[in-house]
């Protein structure tokens, strides 16, 4: 039987990701250099898969203003993000495991700060059962299982009695690490890549709801 839910943040529960590479793409324009998705693409999901402002530097040939870069970057950032809605079925999702009593948890290699702020501005904040972020520690960081395992010890919960939603490859890589069902939901950027190892791939969590879901899992 299935007793927790456990989803990624960024760019499952809200599309971070195309925010993220937008902004990053606006900050290598505005330095009249192009950000290739190719390389972007090692930093998703993970942490130090990819250095943005070393790559802007390198394309550059000479140093930045690594501080004065990244806060406008952050800005423009913040500002398309104030704009996302959560994804696609991921509130029906929400609502339906609170009303089986089901766990719910956040596994995301980003930090509790960037995570609760999240959540507050979509104005899901409460109700969460575990929230667990690495928090800087690229050791805890997805693909490693670390986050996974944590969660199914602080939920009390066999790794057969959970299914992880994921966005990206390093997501999925660690859900599945850690013996756990899961379930990939890409968006306009992590459809770009190889999800196959996932359990299950959805292009919106409305094709499957979760009464469903749970039917072909449990």
């Amino acid at each position: 039987m299935i007793k927790a839910l456990l989803f990624d943040f960024d760019g499952t529960l809200v599309d971070t990701e195309s925010v993220c590479l937008r902004a990053w793409m606006e900050t290598y324009r505005r330095h009249g250099v192009e950000l290739s998705f190719e390389r972007w693409r090692h930093g998703i999901g993970t942490l130090n898969g990819f250095d943005e402002l070393g790559h802007l530097e390198e394309l550059l040939g000479a140093p930045v203003d690594r501080t004065t870069v990244d806060d406008e970057r952050r800005r423009r950032e913040l500002e398309l993000l104030a704009a996302e809605p959560l994804r696609p079925g991921v509130a029906a999702y929400l609502d339906d495991a609170r009303d089986l009593g089901l766990s719910v948890g956040v596994v995301s290699t980003s930090s509790d700060r960037w995570i609760g702020a999240g959540l507050e501005r979509l104005g899901r904040a409460d109700g969460w059962t575990c929230i667990l972020a690495a928090n800087g520690d690229p050791e805890r960081a997805k693909p490693a299982p670390t986050l996974y395992l944590e969660a199914l010890s602080a939920l009390d919960v066999e790794s057969s009695e959970a299914i992880a939603i994921e966005d990206s490859p390093n997501g999925v890589s660690a859900a599945r690490a850690a013996g756990i069902f899961c379930v990939a939901f890409p968006n306009e950027v992590t459809s770009q890549l190889d999800l196959s190892h996932a359990d299950l791939i959805v292009e919106s969590l409305e094709d499957v709801p979760l009464r469903d879901l749970l039917a072909r899992v449990g």
